[in-house]
């Protein structure tokens, strides 16, 4: 695989929210592998409804309780499903009618802010969530991931989420590497991964 890697001034949240909102439209279908706080499963129910579906993952039921609040502030609020559930095993959660059929998927990896530090984003699970979100995807859909290596074990993660990007078959996919201009290693990465129109099965 071979990375195009851009550098920006942007920060990197925002630079994913503006790849999103290309990807999706009122209808849609998104998953939000990493709900945290709730910022970016409010953001991706903005776009898809009304008439979409946004699924969020979070293993931490604090992290599904924020967001829970979040949505239920927000217009839509039916078009969000909340899963208390490891986003590796997110399509044993999404119903079979929605696989292939996703738009869009956003992980924001590293841990929940304003609670444990030491509860973090596991690489092994990450790694077999990524490959789920593929299967999902429908043709011509996006995946973003946001790393962050500069928190304890977030470079081993950032470092694995990087070989598993290479790995990808380049005829079925198309990787970018985002990072902010002045950034140092330890700096957050954004890794956008883009399904092309090919229906070929692969192996990731």
């Amino acid at each position: 695989m071979t990375f195009i890697v851009s550098k920006t001034a942007i920060p990197l949240v925002k630079q994913a929210h503006t790849i999103i909102h290309s990807y999706l439209k009122p209808g849609d279908t998104a998953i939000d592998a990493t709900v945290g706080n709730g910022h970016d499963t409010v953001f991706l129910l903005d776009l898809i409804a009304p008439g979409g579906t946004v699924f969020g993952f979070d293993i931490q039921q604090q992290a599904i309780n924020k967001t829970r609040e979040l949505i239920d502030r927000q217009p839509h609020a039916e078009c969000a499903r909340l899963i208390h559930a490891d986003h590796a095993h997110m399509p044993e959660h999404i119903p079979q009618n929605y696989h292939g059929k996703i738009s869009a998927v956003m992980f924001n990896l590293g841990y929940l802010p304003g609670s444990d530090k030491q509860i973090i984003t596991k690489t092994e699970s990450t790694i077999a969530a990524l490959k789920s979100a593929c299967r999902l995807l429908t043709a011509n859909g996006v995946i973003t991931v946001l790393v962050y290596p500069g928190h304890s074990g977030g470079d081993t993660e950032a470092e694995h989420v990087q070989q598993w990007c290479e790995r990808l078959n380049r005829e079925q996919y198309h990787c970018q590497l985002i990072i902010n201009t002045s950034a140092k290693t330890s700096a957050p990465r954004l890794y956008v991964i883009k399904k092309t129109g090919m229906t070929k099965a692969v192996e990731y």
